[in-house]
């Protein structure tokens, strides 16, 4: 069942500057040992999560080569990659997102200008 719910994640192309987010769980009590109701954690403006899929950037216009009138024109799309990489723990406006369910999974798609931050981890990926 993972390697199929892996295959789903592969098939998912994120458009632009949008990065696709698991949510981390949130922490369900608190440090005095209290247990917060799910609402609590829901309305908070900042959030945690795993970065699953980025988008292949910002586009940039193409700038025709006019010297070179002869060329046959290419107009492939070139964009200003992401900050953002797989695998990177994200801080979040966790209001800017738009909730998607895949695999009875919850996933986050905001934009990359909704991060605040982020935190990597190069050894653990090697």
């Amino acid at each position: 069942m993972a390697q199929l719910e892996q295959q789903m994640l592969d098939n998912i192309i994120m458009i632009g500057d949008r990065v696709l987010i698991q949510p981390k769980t949130p922490q369900q009590k608190t440090k005095t040992g209290l247990y917060l109701p799910p609402t609590v954690s829901e309305n908070e403006p900042i959030s945690l999560g795993y970065v699953v899929k980025v988008g292949p950037g910002y586009p940039i216009p193409a700038i025709p080569e006019e010297d070179e009138s002869w060329k046959p024109t290419i107009n492939k799309p070139k964009y200003i990659p992401l900050q953002a990489k797989e695998g990177d723990l994200a801080v979040f406006l966790s209001k800017s997102g738009y909730e998607v369910e895949i695999n009875r999974q919850k996933y986050i798609i905001i934009a990359q200008s909704a991060i605040l931050m982020l935190c990597r981890d190069e050894g653990l990926f090697k």
